[in-house]
């Protein structure tokens, strides 16, 4: 589905170059499900901004789907994204003047799709995430972990083939950030490639593939055979 070849991310900061990203080889199958750990500062978020395309490396090669996306342009580079990847975050990201159903309904009103099909989709998700009774709330009147659902609702409006959870649990309380967790790995057992990034170790044991980064590069690979592998 997925593939990094010697993908480098490098910013600068005044007289310095950050290496962010330092040599990514990386290749991700359809319906695996990952998780990414490291350290503050080991390149997690940046690695997962662009598997999801909210961002371009500095150097090396992306294909998705089959498709080599490095020369595509920011336009082409945000249609497929809003058809393919659907993203999570630990700040939920919802907009506050729009009620739940409105925020799930956004990705479709922003890709054309016909009202009639919009509004199926809204109620189905809501009844399959159990926001229906919160249908009409807006985001400041619902719960930590009902807004996160919302968002996972919201993930899942376009039908992605992958969805991307940056800290999903970050800002949930113990109950909560379980189940989130069940209801994202019940979306990868249902066919959609899972990657979360995580501080939080239980959470990313849970994957079926573990990678480590540190300094912007690949240290472990379980691979997806439950047996950690250090890499070169």
């Amino acid at each position: 589905m997925i593939e990094l070849q010697n993908i480098t991310r490098h910013f600068t900061m005044g007289d310095q170059v950050v290496r962010a990203l330092d040599g990514i080889n990386l290749t991700i199958k359809a319906g695996e499900y990952i998780s990414l750990m490291g350290p503050s500062g080991s390149g997690k978020s940046t690695l997962l901004n662009l598997v999801g395309l909210l961002d371009t490396a500095t150097s090396g090669s992306y294909r998705f789907e089959q498709q080599d996306i490095t020369g595509l342009t920011d336009t082409e580079l945000a249609n497929l994204r809003g058809r393919r990847i659907g993203f999570v975050f630990q700040s939920f990201h919802l907009i506050a003047r729009l009620t739940a159903a409105d925020n799930v309904m956004l990705p479709m009103t922003v890709a054309g799709v016909a009202p009639a099909e919009r509004q199926q989709r809204v109620a189905e998700l809501l009844e399959r995430f159990g926001l229906t009774p919160r249908a009409s709330h807006k985001p400041n009147e619902l719960s930590g972990g009902q807004r996160q659902r919302v968002a996972i609702a919201r993930a899942m409006a376009m039908r992605p083939s992958l969805i991307l959870a940056d800290e999903p649990t970050g800002n949930l309380d113990q109950q909560s950030g379980a189940e989130v967790v069940n209801q994202l790995e019940q979306l990868n057992q249902e066919g959609i490639t899972l990657v979360t990034v995580t501080h939080d170790e239980q959470v990313g044991k849970r994957a079926r593939r573990q990678i480590k980064l540190v300094d912007g590069k690949i240290v472990v690979d379980s691979g997806g055979t439950g047996a950690s592998k250090e890499q070169p």
